[in-house]
């Protein structure tokens, strides 16, 4: 049994600290919005900042390892929990991987503050540290099947570190191998999630039987995404082959495809918080195959059909779960505000028109970037002022959490 800390020591915990998911999904999400508007205004030119690595490198690497990696240790950091029955980082020790991670934003923001060698260290430690305290409880429990989490953030460091050493020695490492990376190793993560939680989601919001996985389905979809995450973040020493990765990106789409037709996304219609999981899903699974395409066809534009993956599959997975997760740890029915609907919405047009928009009329490609980059600014923006209210007050049904 889990061993729930005095209801009375819990309540001397402000709220927003009682576990991960507080202050990294609601830090995570207004991190977006900041991070898009400065995106949004560098691009144009209507202002002028220096970030570390410049504004192409700043908006890149801030999506993956600063809004990303927010959310991804928000989501393990009070996931554990649940594997362990111990409980998870919260009080003094949350506080210190918040403001770790914090450091890292305005560091990398403002690289003259510690200088770029000492900002690399700052951004580089905040995933080794939640690795650490994410790997201690799951060791001291023997449960080392979710022990694969630690590695995997590792993995995550090291292309944060490529990102980092594509400053410094750009002659051997790429910023776009070390950025293209990390999304792949997003979306394997994600993927292996979805092949987790998506069927029993699905089950129980919809009231039907649950899907029966296929070991071989989800080894054959999360294995060929971790070949071809493999063949980037090797690209320093092992050549790339553009064939080969756009291939095993095909495959891994119709595998991916696959697997998601058997959890039969067409009866979640009528559940906003089930349909847009499985929208963000079909975003990776025909994202997949659409950017495998675009590197065995040059006329395809891959720098633009990305944003399948990053805005439509990260963006609006992401927004599908915190909303989600929130509601269950905050001890609410899984009914989200219905603003939200609205959000999955707008979020599902950003990346269809940052995709496509482009590459169907390139000459109004800032045009398409200003009308995305708004509808993900709406998007969170409704998340954040919907559950900044429910993240920083108590559970509703009086448990620690």
């Amino acid at each position: 049994m889990m061993q729930i800390t005095d209801l009375q020591k819990e309540q001397k915990i402000t709220p927003l600290l009682r576990l991960g998911f507080r202050p990294f999904f609601l830090s995570g999400a207004l991190f977006s919005i900041v991070a898009i508007t400065l995106w949004l205004l560098m691009y144009k030119g209507t202002i002028s900042l220096s970030p570390l690595g410049g504004g192409y490198w700043w908006h890149i690497h801030e999506m993956i390892f600063g809004f990303g990696c927010a959310i991804i240790a928000g989501f393990l950091l009070t996931a554990v929990q649940n594997w362990t029955g111990v409980r998870g980082a919260q009080g003094s020790t949350l506080l210190i991987l918040f403001l770790l991670w914090l450091a890292g934003r305005v560091a990398v923001l403002v690289p003259n503050l510690l200088g770029e060698a000492l900002t690399t260290v700052v951004d580089l430690s905040f995933l080794p540290v939640v690795a650490f305290v994410l790997g201690k409880p799951i060791v001291a429990i023997k449960q080392y099947r979710n022990l694969f989490f630690v590695p995997l953030l590792l993995l995550f460091t090291l292309s944060n570190l490529e990102m980092h050493l594509a400053i410094y020695y750009p002659q051997t490492f790429t910023v776009t191998f070390a950025a293209y990376t990390g999304v792949m190793l997003v979306i394997f993560l994600m993927s292996v999630m979805a092949g987790r939680v998506t069927p029993m989601f699905t089950a129980n919001g919809t009231q039907t039987p649950k899907a029966e996985p296929l070991p071989w389905l989800d080894k054959v979809t999360n294995g060929s995404l971790g070949i071809a995450m493999f063949s980037l973040l090797l690209q320093p020493v092992i050549d790339f082959s553009e064939t080969f990765f756009g291939v095993l990106l095909i495959i891994a789409g119709i595998f991916q495809t696959m697997r998601w037709l058997r959890w039969r996304p067409w009866i979640t219609l009528g559940v906003p918080l089930l349909w847009s999981i499985h929208v963000s899903i079909k975003f990776i699974a025909y994202g997949l195959i659409a950017l495998g395409l675009a590197y065995l066809v040059p006329e395809i534009p891959n720098n633009h059909i990305w944003h399948l993956l990053t805005v439509g599959g990260m963006g609006g997975l992401i927004l599908a779960m915190i909303s989600r997760v929130s509601l269950g740890h905050t001890g609410r029915p899984l009914s989200p505000p219905k603003s939200m609907t609205l959000a999955y919405v707008l979020i599902t047009l950003a990346a269809l028109v940052r995709s496509l928009g482009p590459w169907v009329l390139p000459e109004k490609t800032l045009l398409f970037i200003d009308i995305s980059g708004t509808f993900w600014l709406l998007a969170f923006g409704i998340f954040v002022v919907t559950y900044a209210p429910m993240l920083m007050s108590a559970r509703k049904d009086g448990r620690p959490g």
